[in-house]
């Protein structure tokens, strides 16, 4: 199966002079397309500013990030732009809903971004509105939903350009546990239907546990891998926990 992304010597550096810190130390991997990765380890391991790196909020300082086939370490501020509206898709703690408009409004704002046609945007949100089991919440704004809905609403935005990679900071981070769960149900049937691409940054190991593969990170560089093949969630999880152990840090057991 192809590669997604591909991770190469990455490698991003924070300061000048005197005062430098290594954020990642030529970290190098692959995800192949249609797989749902975790990213793990302990606070300061550089987890977040991989993430920042792959999702072009920050440059790395040396290495190469290959988004189907090409390369974004290169492109520039304009094209970045163009290409993270084309070809990412985002899910975030808090949501990042706009309150101004409507749950199905803020599912189409990328399309509306990129000027595609009102026949095409509509089907498109019919689609990925009933995947999402939110095709009666629509019309409401985000102060009228729970905060699994909303997290919902996010996961159809992410989903409703058919991206490259969709990336997920932290996810359940503002939920509580059951809305965690039903979120992380959401996400499994996005990968194993829709064939998503995921990439998502978590601390907990129940979520990550929902994962086909963790990746600890450890000082800025890779130091473990997790793969699930035909194993249970629980038993992933049990594995997680016992790496985190042996990391030295802290995983939320959830």
């Amino acid at each position: 199966m192809k590669s997604n992304l591909v991770i190469e010597n990455l490698t991003k550096y924070y300061g000048s002079g005197s005062v430098v810190t290594k954020a990642l130390d030529g970290v190098s991997f692959e995800v192949e397309q249609g797989s749902f990765t975790a990213i793990m380890g302990a606070s300061g391991s550089g987890k977040s500013t991989l993430l920042n790196c792959i999702s072009t909020i920050d440059r790395p300082s040396a290495g190469d990030i290959r988004i189907e086939g090409k390369s974004i370490t290169q492109l520039s501020e304009n094209e970045l732009s163009v290409f993270r509206r084309d070809r990412l898709g985002f899910i975030f703690q808090e949501y990042n809903l706009l309150d101004t408009l409507t749950a199905g409004e803020n599912i189409v704002l990328p399309l509306n971004l990129r000027k595609t046609d009102a026949a095409e945007t509509r089907k498109s949100l019919e689609n990925v509105a009933g995947l999402m089991g939110i095709a009666d919440i629509l019309d409401k704004f985000p102060r009228e939903m729970s905060g699994g809905q909303r997290q919902r609403v996010a996961c159809a935005r992410a989903l409703i350009t058919q991206p490259a990679v969709v990336l997920a900071d932290e996810p359940t981070g503002a939920l509580d546990s059951a809305n965690s769960r039903q979120l992380m149900k959401t996400m499994q049937r996005m990968n194993t239907e829709l064939s998503s691409t995921i990439l998502m940054v978590t601390h907990d190991a129940v979520v990550g546990s929902y994962a086909d593969r963790v990746l600890f990170l450890k000082d800025g560089k890779l130091w473990n891998e997790i793969l699930k093949g035909e194993r249970t969630r629980e038993e992933v999880y049990a594995d997680i926990l016992a790496v985190t152990a042996s990391l030295g840090g802290e995983s939320d057991v959830g």
